[in-house]
């Protein structure tokens, strides 16, 4: 299949950015720099999947190329002939596969060029087993960020007693984090036989996720005058530091009566830093749908934890199968999925909903 010669264009540049980048950290001028090295290297990182593409692009064509030359012969090798015909054959899913690929990854709107989010994982109906699961939950994302070499912070940690997480924020800082975790957010149920059950009995427990783009200073202005900040003693564990210190903070956003609370650190400065990231970002939220709102435009990604409105299931018992709710992807290897492959699930939903967007017709301002 022929790639739209302007994408390929654009891959082109970009891969030939990241070689001259490379060459560039390799001068002992450049590494001795401490000015200009750190942004090298963020813009070099930045561009690695994109390099990695035009490698793949790379081979797909040569392939292609020798098959359709072995067919373009005045006299081709029968035997060769057939070899060829059935490269070619092979090449067509491959291609189209990677066409979307590549669509996704260079025509992406700029919201998409976030690169840090914080996503609240929180146990919902279920008791004791829902909180087991949103730590599984948990060890989902955090696997998927770390195969993609995303930086993952952790900073607010609530345990049930028998060590599941009643609530867990972190924070995830990387190329595409926002582009690719956005949609995740929503209602998760599992399915299965918990370890702490005696009886063998089936349990359904759901958790929900919510992922928020970090903002920035300068992307929500906090007057001081509206936050309330409260101290107290930590009331989790970490013996007697935290009985003695009032180092946890909750910071309450007077006007809309968002309240964040954070005990992670033994730090007062510390938590009050986190429970600010973590506001500005919600407020943020906030602010978005607002927009959205009067733009008529995107909905709220967010969803109770109700029945039916959940955007993806985990049944581990008495089958083995992960479905997404939104697009029926079923995948039956789920010891992949608990394993933090969650790709299937991430691409199908944004080709659908770039698909989607396409035979939606735009109404006239």
């Amino acid at each position: 299949m022929q790639f739209a010669p302007s994408i390929v264009a654009k891959l082109r540049a970009q891969a030939a950015r990241h070689g001259e980048l490379t060459e560039m950290l390799s001068s002992p001028e450049i590494l001795a720099d401490t000015r200009r090295l750190p942004a090298l290297l963020q813009e070099r990182g930045a561009l690695e999947s994109l390099a990695e593409l035009a490698a793949r692009l790379d081979v797909l064509e040569t392939r292609r190329r020798e098959a359709e030359a072995i067919l373009a012969e005045p006299r081709p090798d029968p035997e060769l002939a057939g070899l060829a015909r059935e490269e070619l054959a092979q090449l067509e899913p491959l291609e189209q596969a990677f066409d979307e690929e590549l669509k996704q990854a260079l025509v992406s709107d700029k919201e998409d060029l976030r690169r840090k989010v914080i996503v609240e994982i929180r146990a919902g109906v279920g008791g004791d087993e829902a909180t087991l699961f949103a730590r599984d939950l948990y060890g989902i994302y955090k696997k998927y960020c770390e195969a993609r070499r995303w930086k993952v912070e952790e900073f607010e940690v609530s345990t049930s007693e028998i060590g599941g997480f009643k609530e867990v924020v972190f924070a995830v800082e990387g190329e595409g984090t926002w582009a690719r975790l956005r949609f995740e957010s929503g209602g998760h149920r599992v399915q299965r036989v918990p370890a702490t059950e005696a009886q063998g009995r089936i349990h359904t427990s759901a958790a929900t996720v919510a992922v928020l783009p970090e903002a920035e200073e300068v992307d929500v202005q906090i007057r001081p005058d509206d936050l309330r900040i409260d101290t107290m003693r930590d009331g989790g564990a970490g013996g007697q530091h935290v009985n003695k210190t009032e180092s946890a903070v909750r910071i309450t956003h007077i006007p809309t009566g968002i309240a964040v609370h954070c005990q992670q650190e033994r730090s007062q400065h510390k938590n009050r830093a986190v429970a600010m990231r973590i506001l500005r970002s919600k407020l943020l939220e906030v602010e978005e749908k607002k927009q959205a709102e009067k733009m008529g435009g995107l909905h709220a990604q967010k969803k109770a934890i109700e029945w039916g409105s959940q955007i993806r299931s985990y049944v581990l018992h008495p089958y083995r199968l992960a479905k997404d709710h939104r697009t029926k992807l079923e995948v039956g290897d789920v010891d992949r999925v608990l394993n933090g492959d969650l790709d299937p699930f991430i691409k199908v939903f944004l080709v659908s909903r770039r698909d989607a967007s396409k035979a939606t017709p735009v109404k006239p301002a």
